[in-house]
């Protein structure tokens, strides 16, 4: 976290940077911090719920980026903590950051979804579908979740892999007939994918978005509506002043509606289509809702039509884009992936139980959504008049509560205090069920409750079938490698300019990729797991009077259709084992469970809850007092999804144990399938073949499976079918510099300065973080060169590169840029450039004394002295040689790195940074040496543009998460301070904000207090606020600091009241020169030692001294070391 650039040492950075005391030294302080009076609130303990300073009749817009409003809402979360309220022009919000009061507001008891804002303005186009119906108050919503419920069950979804392969396939194979070295814009290609899957697997229809050039009409429409509908959720205006952009959504909405209107009218027109295709649009036409016994109307089902368009493909394609970045930033993820599907899928082609058995993969979603989940948050409400969450924050009638899972998703107290950091492995199933036990709506990108995705399992399978595919076929790469990930908005959220590049594995040539994919539509290859199963979809609900005897009763519960079809297919198989049955609802079963006959029961639960058609009958099972059912002889079989962890199983493991405790007999044990990671299908099968059959043929009669009934006669006929920044590629982005000063009395040492940069839209940054520039080399550096080649400021050159080059090629472009921008003059030479210079001197002597810089005095004379290229021309100005070869030895420009001084929670667009100016006598003894980046950010004012990114910290630079009971001990000297001005920056702002805090200690060192103590006005202002004690050592003026000439010095002087803070948890982090880094550890390994000492009566060896300190390392000890 230096704030110096690492390759820039610095000549002012000295170990013996000290502080001073301004009065009577304190050896106590205050432990904690606590909040003003104010903020404690009133005396039942309820507290008023933080917000940032209203504007009058605008409330808080202001604080909101329209661009990138993510971004405003994190900055706030950071800033006020588990929870805050806005008031956007009337519209109340209140964000809910932690597990904890998230859960809270998923209780449907005492909530339930809202949609004001971005989502109720999609009503104008879609009404009262799925995802924008206020909820059972709007009758249309209950018709279609009911009829959609089956339609988008395990027995639907599995029924689609083969379209969602063809439209994947159809992606592959594009990718690789491009060839491996075709950026691709992952973000565009991924909503192809989605788009064409959702409308072909949901309706039938092709946008076939692979095969042209332009977009089609209706997704144009469907994102300006998207984007339009976001946008008016913020207008401040009234609306008159909006009729050209409403006109223009209104025609938008009529091309969404007449799309979709002529789908179903072809539908329609189809003699095959009502009864031909099994899909969404079938279900919707012809499924009849068993509640109100009436089918969708055609505007519920036009509303449905573009709401799957809308929420089915954006949300998933921007998840593929996340999934793609994190894999090609995590290598050892990507390769584990990879490996996974290799060893799962093969060579051969990808098929439909593969999809279950990727659990490596499913993990990686699961993390990729918790990170960052393209639906950041979701809106609930009181169903009440109030509620008080968190024991002491009251929600009202009219506020709008938003679950902001971009938080709480990384919530510390349910993932640890690594919940920032991308680890899949905290996502594997084990792992995944008990944090979804032990904190309920922990995840949910799905958002909550009976208004959950109801194509949670659809766009599942899309993604692993999707990811396995390209992954068992591709290797990818970053096209730019020094991408950091850029957030575009609009009502979702989803990576900005991401480019890969795909590269055929193995060999693979289009041709044969082709090939092995068509393999999954042939030979049998399809989705069923037996033959077997096509019979029995068209197989009789009734057996009754079969050839046979014996009977069975199946009875079943079922919201979804799968158990529906699983009795179904147990009683069409009954009849090869003898038996004749009868399938029915289990509420046709109340009060009236067979007797002379075995009973099989097959059902399901729904968050705990038993389905709709077997309610009734839980109910009167669960309230029987004796022994009603003594006669009864039955076998249950379960279905459920262990991400449920609490409910998993509930209702049929409740009408297993209930009929038992009744008097009833159990035939086999229970038995139960998990959707989440088993083929479902293949699980009944193998349950009905090895376990039920034989046990019913035994004790109840019928006949064992003739030998030749592996041959089944099937009841039906299938057939199949078949300028300078991407120059050098760096990734930095144009900053506008806002403010640019000195921080010191430069009579009195080296000059040490602040600038301060309004940043690029969307880019955000944490306390600890860096801020990469990609600077110009020094005009004067610039104009040695010229002269040193006879050059006139006039002079343009154009290169031609045989090979890759970073300078600009094929283009005429002043020298005088290419040499300020391009290259680094300053780097030292290499051996290998000496004696490439060597080969262009003339006579014999010039020649010895090249070589000898590039052998036996390179050390002394050229590493030691950091001589360039340029530095040994201009030591031997007789020596001639080609422009064209001194721009060859020179290396491509690159960024430096300086620690952020600023922190975000003060405004997350603008950052500082603090550095100190390099300008000293060359070691040459020639002239001076100028570091490049400092002379260029000193150079800067205010208006000018820079290129800068943002870099992550590493190796623990961070404050802690629990900030509250963690405290800090900062080392710092000269320009190490920015890191610190940047953390207690932060404390400032959140103890301004009512926030408890541990205690902060600051030692810094510099040299004079007159000279350079940088900050210091504002270092004793967060003091009186609480945010720090600082103790200071200056090295010219030790008097001024209590005798202690270095920071190493204050520390061994306070270190009783470092022992105390140590024992409390205390983290260490260290940012100074490696001189610094080394006094400061050998202090506080001579602490520790006499407090081992102290706390065991015994000394302690120093090598027991060693391995404690590298047990803390990066652990509770941080260091950023810059020279």
């Amino acid at each position: 976290m230096s704030s110096l650039p690492k390759v820039e040492p610095s000549a002012s950075a000295e170990t013996s940077d000290s502080s001073s005391t301004h009065g009577k030294r304190r050896r106590v302080f205050s432990l904690s911090h606590r909040p003003s009076r104010k903020s404690l609130g009133t005396m039942s303990g309820e507290i008023e719920i933080p917000e940032p300073t209203r504007m009058p009749v605008l409330g808080h817009v202001t604080e909101i980026d329209a661009k990138f409003s993510l971004g405003s809402f994190i900055h706030l979360a950071d800033k006020f903590g588990p929870i805050y309220k806005l008031d956007l022009l009337g519209h109340k919000l209140v964000f809910v950051n932690t597990h904890e009061l998230v859960n809270e507001c998923c209780d449907d008891k005492r909530f339930k979804k809202s949609i004001d804002g971005d989502i109720n303005e999609l009503r104008e186009a879609v009404h009262d579908g799925l995802f924008t119906a206020k909820g059972v108050e709007e009758e249309n919503w209950g018709v279609a979740h009911r009829v959609l419920m089956s339609a988008f069950g395990p027995l639907a979804i599995r029924e689609m892999f083969d379209p969602m392969h063809d439209v994947a396939g159809q992606l592959a194979l594009k990718w690789a007939r491009h060839g491996p070295s075709t950026p691709i814009h992952i973000g565009e290609d991924m909503t192809r994918l989605t788009m064409d899957t959702v409308a072909l697997c949901t309706m039938g229809y092709r946008f076939n978005s692979y095969y042209r050039e332009d977009t089609h009409p209706f997704i144009t429409a469907m994102y300006a509506v998207m984007k339009e509908a976001g946008d008016k959720a913020l207008r401040v205006l009234p609306q008159v002043f909006y009729k050209k952009q409403d006109k223009k959504m209104r025609a938008n909405i009529e091309l969404l509606r007449s799309t979709a209107r002529e789908v179903l009218d072809a539908r329609r027109l189809d003699p095959n289509g009502a009864t031909g295709r099994k899909d969404v649009l079938t279900a919707m036409l012809n499924t009849v809702d068993p509640v109100t016994g009436r089918k969708m109307t055609d505007d519920s089902i036009i509303d449905n039509l573009i709401t799957f368009l809308v929420a089915g493909h954006e949300t998933t394609a921007a998840t593929f884009t996340f999934t793609m970045y994190w894999l090609l930033k995590k290598p050892e993820v990507y390769r584990k992936v990879q490996e996974e599907v290799d060893r799962t899928v093969g060579d051969g082609p990808l098929r439909v139980e593969h999809v279950a058995k990727l659990k490596y993969l499913t993990a990686v979603i699961r993390e990729v959504l918790r990170h960052s989940a393209p639906i950041y948050g979701f809106g609930r409400e009181v169903q009440k008049d109030e509620e008080v969450i968190g024991g002491k924050y009251r929600i009202r009638t009219g506020e709008q509560v938003i679950c902001f899972l971009a938080k709480s998703h990384l919530d510390p107290k349910v993932y640890g205090d690594d919940a920032e950091e991308f680890k899949p492995e905290r996502m594997l199933d084990e792992n995944f069920d008990r944090l979804m036990r032990e904190f309920p709506n922990c995840w949910s990108p799905f958002g909550t409750g009976m208004r959950g995705c109801i194509g949670r399992a659809f766009a599942w399978q899309e993604m692993v079938l999707a990811l396995a595919l390209l992954m068992q076929n591709f290797n990818f790469v970053m096209h730019n490698p020094n991408y950091d990930l850029k957030i575009s908005q609009t009502l979702t959220i989803k990576p900005k300019d991401l480019y890969i590049r795909a590269i055929l594995r193995e060999g693979l040539t289009p041709t044969s990729l082709e090939a092995r994919m068509s393999g999954s539509f042939a030979g049998g290859h399809g989705t069923q797991s037996k033959v077997k199963a096509q019979e029995a979809t068209n197989g009789p609900a009734t057996a009754e009077g079969a050839k046979g005897t014996a009977k069975l009763a199946v009875f079943y519960g079922s919201n979804s259709g799968t158990c529906e079809f699983m009795a179904q297919r147990l009683a069409s198989d009954a009849t090869s084992h003898g038996f004749s049955a009868t399938v029915d609802t289990l509420d046709t079963a109340r009060e009236s469970l067979p007797t002379d006959r075995p009973v099989v029961i097959i059902t399901s639960s729904y968050e705990g809850e038993p389905p709709h058609n077997a309610a009734l009958f839980v109910d009167w099972l669960t309230n029987l007092k004796d022994k009603e059912l003594k006669n009864v002889n039955y076998a249950v079989y379960g279905c459920g999804h262990a991400d449920w962890v609490k409910t998993y199983q509930r209702i049929p493991k409740l009408v297993d144990a209930s009929i038992e405790e009744r008097g009833g007999h159990r035939i086999i044990p229970i038995a139960s399938t998990d959707a989440k990671d088993r083929d479902m299908f293949s699980d009944f099968e193998a349950w009905e073949d090895n376990d039920l059959w034989p046990a019913l043929v035994k004790q109840f009669g019928g006949r064992p499976e003739s030998e030749d009934s592996s041959t089944p006669q099937a009841g039906l006929s299938v057939s199949f079918s078949t300028p300078r920044t991407s120059t050098l590629r760096q990734d930095v982005r144009d900053a506008l510099v806002i403010d640019s000063r000195s921080l010191v009395n430069g009579d009195l040492g080296p000059v040490k300065r602040h600038l301060e940069v309004q940043l690029p839209s969307n880019v955000r940054y944490k306390a600890g973080d860096y801020m990469a520039v990609l600077p110009h080399n020094p005009k004067d550096t610039v104009a040695r060169v010229m002269r040193r080649f006879h050059l006139t400021w006039d002079s343009h050159v154009a290169i031609q590169a045989s090979g890759p080059t970073t300078l600009p090629t094929d283009v005429s472009i002043p020298v005088s840029d290419v040499l300020s921008s391009y290259v680094e003059l300053c780097q030292t030479a290499s051996r290998r450039n000496a004696l490439t210079l060597s080969q262009f001197a003339k006579d014999e002597e010039l020649r010895r004394k090249l070589q000898y810089l590039a052998t036996d005095g390179y050390d002394a004379e050229v590493k030691n002295k950091r001589l360039s290229v340029l530095d040994i021309a201009e030591q031997f100005p007789s020596l001639t040689f080609p422009f064209n070869h001194f721009l060859l030895m020179l290396p491509p420009m690159r960024v430096r790195q300086y620690s952020i001084s600023s922190s975000p929670l003060v405004d997350p667009g603008v950052a500082t940074v603090t550095y100190g100016v390099l300008d000293e006598p060359a070691l040459s003894g020639q002239g001076r040496h100028i570091g490049v980046t400092s002379s260029y950010l000193s150079s800067l004012a205010a208006g000018d543009r820079i290129q800068v990114s943002i870099r992550v910290a590493q190796g623990g630079f961070r404050l802690p998460v629990d900030m509250d009971k963690t405290p800090l001990l900062c080392v710092a000297a000269g320009t190490g301070l920015a890191p610190f001005r940047a953390f207690i920056q932060e404390r400032a702002t959140l103890l301004s904000n009512g926030r408890q805090l541990a205690p902060a200690i600051l030692f810094f060192g510099c040299r004079d207090p007159l000279a350079d103590d940088l900050y210091r006005d504002e270092f004793d202002k967060w003091e009186a606020a609480g945010a720090v004690k600082v103790y200071r050592a200056y090295s010219r003026k030790p008097d001024a600091s209590g005798g202690c000439k270095y920071v190493q010095d204050r520390i061994w002087q306070e270190r009783e009241m470092l022992y105390g803070l140590w024992d409390q948890g205390a983290r260490v982090y260290v940012c100074g020169s490696n001189r610094v880094a080394e006094g400061v550890k050998d202090v506080l390994l001579r602490a520790a030692k006499e407090k081992s000492e102290i706390d065991d009566g015994k000394p302690i060896t120093n090598e027991e001294l060693e391995e404690w300190f590298n047990g803390i390392r990066n652990e509770r000890y941080a260091t950023d070391v810059f020279d």
